[in-house]
């Protein structure tokens, strides 16, 4: 995935972890501008076919499978802690890698309401996704500051008069990602979770990002969808997306 100008491009490169036996094809390397291409033939694929049932199947793991999702429910356990000075130094990284040329006053301050928290103390909208969501956000300012700068600007497309409060919308999308891809449970129960793994383990090293990357494509797209929507915050759409 790169950000070329004002481009957001997703790369999936997974020739290796799909068995021939599968119906979702890919190409070895799918390049999409402001498209879900990461999870287009693989897990939109899956989700298709899971309402097809309202059985909740248990899928076995590999080695490599489990050893992935471990490490990714360990990041999911870590509540976020005010008093941790870690969790405090993320949360200062986000804001300047946000507000580069705006100084903060304070870890609550009424600044954070700019990049669209609901009180002037972000911890609190932290409960729902933990200190990942606020990696996520990080990940996605650091790797991707064009496509982040846009959609915490509303730089692109017919803005409705009232927006999503960015900040917020970055929390709940890390909740709904964990809840669909039912990551903390001990093996996965459904087949999107189960594709989701097998991307993941397919290669442990250049996958480590694997959710980070998912959720930078996954904002970018619910941006989309209320662009197309022409939604705005009174249909309240971002609160349960």
């Amino acid at each position: 995935m790169e950000d070329r100008g004002g481009s957001f491009v997703a790369v999936r490169r997974i020739s290796q972890g799909i068995e021939r036996g599968n119906t979702c094809h890919s190409t070895s390397a799918e390049v999409v501008a402001g498209s879900a291409a990461w999870l287009g033939r693989g897990l939109s694929c899956v989700c298709a076919q899971r309402r097809e049932s309202d059985a909740r199947p248990s899928f076995d793991l590999t080695p490599a499978q489990e050893e992935s999702l471990q490490r990714l429910q360990s990041r999911i356990d870590v509540a976020y802690d005010s008093s941790i000075l870690e969790h405090q130094e993320a949360l200062r990284a986000l804001w300047h890698a946000a507000f580069p040329e705006e100084e903060l006053h304070g870890l609550i301050t009424e600044q954070w309401k700019e990049m669209g928290w609901q009180g002037k103390d972000p911890s609190t909208d932290f409960r729902g996704g933990g200190f990942i969501s606020l990696e996520n956000l990080l990940f996605f300012a650091r790797n991707f500051p064009k496509s982040f700068q846009d959609l915490l600007r509303k730089q692109e497309g017919d803005r409705s008069m009232w927006e999503y409060p960015f900040a917020v919308a970055g929390v709940n999308i890390t909740f709904m990602l964990i809840q669909m891809l039912d990551l903390e449970a001990v093996k996965p129960r459904t087949l999107v979770g189960a594709t989701f793994l097998k991307f993941l383990s397919v290669h442990l090293t250049e996958n480590e990002s694997a959710f980070d990357l998912l959720y930078c494509i996954t904002f970018k797209l619910m941006d989309n969808q209320w662009l197309a929507m022409r939604a705005s915050c009174h249909a309240g759409i971002i609160y349960g997306f």
